[in-house]
């Protein structure tokens, strides 16, 4: 048996497979669900916020975390984006 094949076979078996990326230690799946469970969840907030008596600062709080939410979602988005385009570009 050849020494290298084994190597080989080892090496593809350790591998993740391709169609389940993951995002530092977590699937793309559940950094999705966070995503939109933390809109939501401020989404309440700032209704609640703007319905009651205002807390200016729970709902500046609010704005402030889904702003950031929203951003770090786009900024995956485009790098996405720039990966796939550059893959295209890839003679073949």
């Amino acid at each position: 048996m050849d020494i290298s094949s084994t190597f080989a076979a080892r090496g593809y078996a350790a591998t993740r497979i391709a169609t389940e990326p993951e995002v530092a230690g977590e699937s793309l799946t559940s950094v999705a669900s966070d995503f939109a469970q933390t809109l939501q969840d401020r989404e309440v907030e700032a209704v609640d916020a703007l319905a009651s008596q205002p807390d200016p600062l729970s709902l500046v709080q609010a704005l402030a975390e889904t702003q950031l939410a929203v951003e770090t979602a786009v900024t995956m988005r485009d790098r996405v984006v720039e990966a796939y385009q550059e893959i295209l570009r890839m003679p073949v």
